[in-house]
């Protein structure tokens, strides 16, 4: 891990001058009023075409599809951080966007992925951040062109939180699998992103099989095999109903939120199964629910633990607890929508992703995702 930079090199003041220049455009459009201003705003930022730190590594597409950074400065060094990676970013200008808590508007959001020309598809599309907003613009989206130009180019999708609703989109309409993985804002932004999350990502997005081992007891033993899909729970349980939640049978869905009460927990997976989705899984994985010191108001026994094992009993579906992934900063990278195998062993648990899109690991300088700056 390298020390801290004093003075910006010129690239980074090439950089910062074009994010600069949306940022305050952002703040000026905030004081005023609504899309006219923002549509101004967003025609106003130059050019993303950054620099190459490295040799040239996989281009990345940047879309922002729900909530507004609150940071210029943390946006600033996630796209610096993967640039010096040697990914080639662009539609970098998406994070200066800001219309209500959204990071532009319901048009500009979905123009992210509408724009995407057939003679340029990005190898990586990926999320700036979650928050709420991308349920908003699915009937915005192109997916009968979008899909078969992502799925042709064998193009990684990566997000989460918020971002499910338009992972679960792209497999519903279309097919397409994408990433659970960090975010441009929250993870590549961070001030010291987690090593252990950066490994994660370089090694999930350039070499495959894929097997994550879990070390939470589980009995009896068990082998399930199936597409493994799912993200957010709250989104996911937003979704039921409509044609943007995939309908999979025989699959593994993994689940995973933040600061809800158990009790809330269970309500959205009880929506799920009376929706219908439960019952046709082979397992269902719970993921970390960074749950702090919530506690239920009314009896603090009743924990996720509690959850996991009502909801195993009136489905009759085995759940999991304990896989690396949710609100938090070390987090697994691993493929949604794609055939998984799943094996117990009662001291824990694996699981195994055989086959998925991943680009080449040359032209990468991987050390640089965690650099201090």
């Amino acid at each position: 891990m390298t020390a801290m930079h004093t003075q910006p090199d010129p690239a980074r003041r090439t950089l910062l001058g074009a994010l600069a220049a949306g940022s305050v455009l952002a703040l000026l459009a905030g004081c005023r009023s609504p899309v006219k201003t923002m549509t101004a705003q967003t025609q106003a930022l130059p050019p993303a075409n950054l620099p190459a730190f490295a040799a040239g590594g996989p281009t990345l597409r940047v879309v922002a599809p729900s909530g507004l950074m609150p940071s210029f400065e943390r946006a600033e060094r996630g796209v610096l951080r993967l640039a010096r990676a040697g990914y080639r970013l662009s539609n970098t200008q998406c994070l200066a966007r800001r219309y209500q808590r959204f990071a532009g508007t319901d048009a500009e959001r979905a123009a992210d992925f509408n724009d995407i020309q057939a003679s340029d598809v990005p190898k990586l599309v990926l999320a700036a951040r979650g928050g709420y907003g991308a349920m908003r613009i699915l009937p915005w989206i192109n997916w009968q062109r979008l899909c078969p130009l992502l799925k042709e180019a064998g193009t990684l999708v990566m997000g989460f939180s918020d971002f499910t609703a338009i992972q679960m989109a792209l497999l519903s309409q279309g097919g397409v699998t994408s990433f659970a993985g960090p975010m441009l804002y929250s993870d590549f932004g961070a001030a010291a992103p987690s090593v252990l999350t950066m490994s994660d990502f370089v090694s999930a997005t350039t070499a495959r099989p894929l097997s994550i081992r879990v070390d939470t007891p589980f009995s009896p033993t068990l082998k399930a095999e199936g597409v493994l899909w799912g993200g957010n729970l709250t989104v996911l349980a937003h979704l039921a109903g409509t044609p943007y939640l995939p309908k999979i049978d025989g699959g593994i869905l993994f689940v995973e939120d933040v600061g809800e009460q158990p009790y809330r927990v269970e309500r959205m997976l009880q929506q799920l199964n009376l929706a219908g989705v439960l019952g046709r899984q082979k397992a269902i994985v719970f993921g970390d629910f960074d749950q702090a010191n919530t506690r239920d108001h009314y009896d603090s026994s009743y924990t996720l633990a509690t959850v996991a094992a009502h909801v195993a009993s009136v489905t009759g579906v085995p759940v999991l607890t304990g896989f690396p992934f949710g609100h938090t900063s070390n987090k697994a990278t691993f493929p949604l929508g794609t055939h998984a195998s799943l094996t117990s062993d009662g001291a824990g648990y694996r699981v195994t992703f055989p086959d998925y899109p991943t680009y080449p690991l040359a032209g990468l300088n991987t050390a640089a995702l965690t650099e201090l700056m």
